[in-house]
């Protein structure tokens, strides 16, 4: 995250509130716009936690 100058808030954020899902093989890609730039968060959900695989600016 840090690499890609990804805060905490803005993965919670798209993960809680996001503006569109895909779900797909038992991920879930989560995408959310922020200003000009799309958030995009892949995870996965096990027993109540959430397991982020990976975050990417698209």
């Amino acid at each position: 995250m840090s690499e890609r100058a990804i805060k905490l808030e803005h993965v919670r954020e798209t993960i809680e509130f996001p503006d569109y899902l895909i779900k797909k093989d038992g991920k879930i890609e989560s995408y959310k716009n922020f200003q000009n730039k799309v958030l995009k968060v892949v995870y996965s959900e096990q027993d109540n936690f959430i397991n982020v695989i990976t975050v990417i600016w698209k």
